[in-house]
């Protein structure tokens, strides 16, 4: 029953909160934790127009490649840090948000130079999804139970080890060019993985709610912040991928 538990965003799993549960101080609450992912949005969107900003300045890859570099190491960095202390949540997620929007303005402005408009259709479709699943999940048109935590694990951990194989074999010159390119096939494996991360979001939402219900720590929120941040940043990736591989057939 524990594995069952488990949700597929590495940052949330089923003993986050519950092993803090009984914690005497000051608690975590939805609303503190809805606040605090308002925040690293900001940051993240801030971070990401200042990057954005500073290649249409220059029309130079090379003059945003070393904050695209430091953000996504950094990133994934500040993401291990995080998971592992989570009392450091307060410090390392706002940090993470930074280092991702570095990240996703200079992906974002070299697409948006070649497919005018795709970057606002990305955030659009992102955040859109975004408050489409919370209604869902308010109104218990999904019920969170162990059958569908099972299913979006087993998705999600099945395309993290084709990307971990892909990234593995591409040193050998072995590609999967059906899967990433603009072909039918191609595109519907992003519609796949843009759904999966959409349904991620669901467990975050879930397990945010059972950290007020076990009254953990009020650093919790920040790290609740954090997961639902992580959630997001993959889910704007796929979806940015999904409207390249569209725009590309035209």
């Amino acid at each position: 029953m524990a594995d069952l538990m488990k949700t597929s965003n590495p940052a949330l799993g089923q003993n986050t909160f519950r092993d803090l549960a009984g914690f005497s101080g000051d608690t975590m609450t939805v609303s503190g934790a809805v606040n605090k992912a308002g925040i690293l949005v900001i940051l993240c969107v801030a971070s990401a127009a200042w990057t954005w900003n500073r290649f249409f300045a220059t029309g130079d890859p090379s003059s945003v490649a070393p904050m695209m570099a430091i953000g996504g190491i950094g990133g994934f960095i500040l993401a291990m840090v995080t998971i592992f202390k989570k009392e450091w949540a307060g410090i390392t997620s706002p940090l993470y948000a930074l280092a991702e929007g570095a990240l996703l303005g200079g992906i974002s402005a070299m697409l948006e130079m070649r497919y005018k408009g795709i970057a606002i259709q990305a955030v659009m479709l992102t955040f859109g999804t975004l408050v489409a699943m919370l209604l869902v999940y308010r109104s218990g048109l999904i019920k969170v139970n162990d059958k569908f935590r099972i299913g979006v694990v087993a998705a999600t951990g099945g395309i993290a080890l084709f990307y971990l194989a892909q990234f593995i074999l591409g040193f050998f010159g072995i590609t999967f060019h059906a899967v990433n390119s603009a072909s039918p096939i191609g595109i519907g494996f992003s519609l796949l993985v843009v759904g999966i991360a959409a349904l991620n979001l669901v467990l975050d939402f879930d397990l945010i709610e059972q950290g007020a219900r076990y009254n953990a720590p009020k650093y919790m929120e920040w790290y609740s912040a954090f997961a639902l941040m992580v959630t997001l940043v993959w889910l704007y990736f796929e979806i940015l991928r999904l409207l390249t591989k569209l725009r590309s057939r035209n």
